[in-house]
């Protein structure tokens, strides 16, 4: 999916459409502009299409993958219909484009829950305490609004209850804890460390005690009747191009309001998007049309500069908090946004932090096919996790893992025994595209031929000094990436 959206607003950018034509004195607008004033016109129109572009941006992308992986069976990224499992026994590799800046680290199992009929129960084994495992839920709004696993819950069996936002109900007993989404249609992304490759037979052990069922047939009670069916809008990269705001329409109807978004989506509805609204989207003139393509680059353009100054740079590095509930964000939509761009379903930071680079200190541009890059951890001063960290190596274009010459796509720390540490101790990482020598693969990863993102991850961050939190604040910083001359 986010094949599509990383680049929609370019392809608004150059979307042609008239700024007079055909219709522009027949649309629900235009007429509302003769006879009610209340109604915006063409610059509030664009006002409230930029602002509703930057609110939007995460639930669209949520839909697409959600069509992608669970209701186009022939998406290519499908794994498995609403309300089952799909266990991942691999890592994700290039050839996995459904979700951009995926983790190579964690098999997923992945969960995509419809709760407009009744609530889901979740069922965890017990997992080694050895080994990380996180079940992080997410809505269709992109809140993070619960976890259970290792840091959350503990590595004990248990029952957990997921509800939709109209659930009303007592806790059955049994369950260990109730989590609501604010959203009718949620995922549950599972997240089972790999020690290493020969340690895949163990995660899929951890993966097969991963299971659900519905609340009635926990309580081994008759089911209630079963939701409505939905037709869900197609969506590909050219739909995505003109019919973001139909989405956005389509999937807000799974999702009532919060107190935070009653002013956001009064606005969406004065111009045909959401409930509540007094006319079609479709029905706006060319020139409403033409307001809202410049807005929704302009609200691209906005994201992308949050990306690059709404978090601290640290020796080059990104360092903040850009995910959490609905009370983390209390109606910032462009952190929201920028959380969804920058690599949608990241965790909250106390579950893991996710420093990121595309530059140098100095703001060069990282570049594979121009220059080779270090990266050195001094002595005793590596990411300080509770359970483990990685550097990934992503496209700088595309944000997908890339395909490379060993199948590398990361370094993390489990791979420490087998690397080669410097003389004082420290541990050199050499980034390039072709190969450092035999003597060095061991600290390779691989680069692509051209702009490079990378992406650090730091599993359950520990909270005591040294630490990289408070993000953005913390007593530990990521080093800096150096140009080898």
């Amino acid at each position: 999916m986010n094949r599509i959206v990383l680049s929609v607003a370019l392809a608004f950018a150059v979307a042609t459409i008239p700024l007079t034509g055909y219709g522009a004195e027949q649309d629900a607008i235009s007429q509302a502009e003769k006879s009610e004033k209340h109604r915006p016109g063409i610059v509030e129109t664009k006002a409230i299409a930029e602002e509703g572009f930057i609110y939007g941006l995460p639930i669209v992308m949520n839909y697409a993958v959600m069509y992608e992986y669970a209701v186009d069976k022939n998406s290519g990224q499908f794994k498995a219909p609403f309300n089952q499992i799909h266990n991942e026994a691999r890592v994700f590799t290039y050839q996995d484009t459904a979700i951009i800046t995926p983790n190579s680290d964690t098999p997923y199992s992945l969960l995509w829950m419809d709760l407009r009929a009744e609530p889901l129960v979740l069922s965890v084994p017990a997992v080694d305490k050895k080994r990380y495992y996180s079940v992080m839920l997410t809505d269709g709004n992109t809140f993070n609004y619960g976890y259970i696993g290792s840091r959350a819950t503990g590595n004990d069996a248990g029952d957990y209850l997921v509800v939709g936002p109209n659930w009303k109900g007592e806790t059955p007993a049994g369950i260990k804890k109730v989590f609501r989404s604010t959203t009718d249609f949620s995922l549950a992304a599972y997240r089972t460390q790999l020690i290493d490759p020969e340690d895949m037979p163990n995660v899929e052990k951890v993966q097969a005690g991963y299971k659900v069922q519905p609340l009635s047939a926990y309580l081994k009670q008759p089911p209630p009747a079963a939701a409505p069916v939905i037709d869900f809008p197609k969506i590909d990269k050219d739909m995505v191009k003109t019919n973001f705001f139909d989405y956005l329409d389509f999937a807000l109807q799974f999702a009532p309001p919060g107190p935070e978004e009653e002013a956001i989506r009064a606005k969406l509805a004065s111009i045909g998007i959401g409930p509540g609204k007094k006319f079609n989207f479709k029905d706006l003139s060319l020139e409403h049309k033409a307001a809202i393509l410049l807005a929704m680059k302009e609200g691209d353009s906005k994201v992308e500069k949050y990306l690059e100054a709404g978090q601290k740079d640290i020796n080059g590095w990104k360092v903040g908090s850009l995910f959490g509930d609905r009370a983390f964000y209390n109606g910032d939509w462009l952190k929201r946004a920028a959380a969804a761009k920058g690599g949608i379903y990241g965790n909250d930071a106390v579950e893991a932090m996710y420093p990121l680079t595309k530059t140098l200190p100095n703001g060069d541009v990282l570049d594979g096919s121009k220059h080779k890059y270090t990266l050195t951890f001094a002595k005793d001063q590596f990411p300080p996790v509770n359970a483990f960290w990685s550097v990934t190596m992503y496209d700088g274009k595309t944000q997908f893992l890339i395909k490379n010459p060993i199948d590398r796509y990361l370094i993390n720390s489990p791979m420490l025994p087998s690397m080669k540490k410097n003389a004082d101790g420290s541990l050199t990482l050499y980034i390039q595209k072709d190969s450092p020598g035999k003597d060095k693969e061991s600290n390779w990863l691989p680069a692509p031929d051209g702009p490079i993102y990378l992406v650090m991850r730091l599993y359950w961050p520990k909270t005591e000094p040294p630490s990289i939190l408070p993000p953005g604040e913390g007593t530990w910083q990521p080093p800096a990436i150096v140009a080898v001359n």
